[in-house]
């Protein structure tokens, strides 16, 4: 292949990747797909496509769908063992950020309310929401007519909207990391009221159980979830062994999101992502399985940090 078509490829790279990420939640199967969308590129009579963005579009699309449609991924997404992959602020694949909707669109909570969704709706939904593709293109793409796509964008905005009432604005990130912050503070010094006057009053929080847990742990009520967080940041030496080391923590933003890391020697070992609201937490989401944590790893290495929240544990 000439140099001008891997140049074109890859300048195109970032989008495709960010639009793979959007339909799959994981960083490592998007850079998969946006793989095998270049070997295709490389095999493909390049002089009959006309419009080169829109042809690599079609076929990380269609991969992804591919994927989502698998046998493989229906069973693991069904046995509710899944959780999106966490990426720091400043990925690229974490892609355009310049509305609303773009950054909604890549934040946790909507990642893995587009679980619910089927293939095609997840696909418009994203096409249209964080990349402004018209209802025509849309169609192009994915092969439908353009208004099963309209129908398919609408069901995908009123089933994410129904999910995401209880506070879908934007969250001033000053005043969310000093919640999270206090939020540490008394989890990590025992002070479980603190922690309940912390939650809203319809707090939710989701766990892959240090990465351990089969199935996904899922708690409602502000006592229940207070009691988890208190318990899981109580430090044992079971932890600290499990941990391989004593973790610090530090506060950083993954997907638009503060979040907290547990850091042992320079290497995230889990996080914590909050959703804040009026003040309060309203959800909070526990990541710890080592595949999950691999780019947000790599990431934090290179990027560098301020100095821990929490030094001792």
């Amino acid at each position: 292949m000439d140099s001008a078509a891997v140049e074109r490829f890859e300048a195109g790279r970032g989008r495709l990747a960010s639009l793979a990420y959007r339909l799959l939640g994981s960083a490592a199967d998007a850079e998969d797909v946006v793989q095998d969308t270049f070997l295709r590129w490389q095999a493909a009579d390049r002089e009959r496509i006309e419009v080169p963005e829109a042809w690599l579009t079609k076929v990380v699309t269609h991969l992804c769908l591919d994927r989502l449609r698998s046998a493989q991924a229906r069973h693991e997404r069904a046995a509710g063992a899944w959780l999106p992959e966490p990426l720091l602020e400043g990925d690229p694949m974490l892609g355009p950020a310049d509305t609303v909707e773009q950054r909604e669109s890549v934040s946790l909570a909507v990642l893995t309310l587009m679980e619910r969704l089927s293939p095609v709706e997840r696909a418009v939904y994203v096409l249209r929401e964080a990349f402004s593709y018209t209802h025509a293109e849309i169609a192009r793409i994915l092969d439908v007519t353009e208004s099963a796509s309209q129908q398919h964008a609408h069901r995908a905005r009123v089933r994410v909207a129904a999910e995401r009432r209880r506070g879908s604005e934007e969250v001033d990130l000053a005043s969310a990391r000093r919640v999270v912050e206090e939020f540490l503070a008394a989890a990590t010094s025992g002070r479980t009221e603190r922690l309940v006057a912390l939650l809203t009053d319809d707090v939710t929080a989701v766990s892959d159980g240090a990465g351990r847990a089969k199935r996904l742990l899922r708690l409602t009520t502000r006592e229940r979830v207070a009691s988890y967080v208190r318990a899981g940041f109580k430090a044992t030496p079971v932890k600290r062994r499990l941990a391989g080391g004593s973790p610090v923590f530090h506060i950083a933003v993954l997907n638009g999101s503060p979040a907290v890391l547990a850091v042992v020697d320079d290497r995230v070992v889990g996080t914590v992502v909050f959703d804040v609201r009026d003040g309060r937490v309203a959800s909070l989401c526990g990541i710890a399985a080592a595949d999950r944590l691999a780019r947000l790893d790599e990431a934090w290495r290179q990027h560098g940090s301020d100095a821990p929240v929490v030094a001792a544990w």
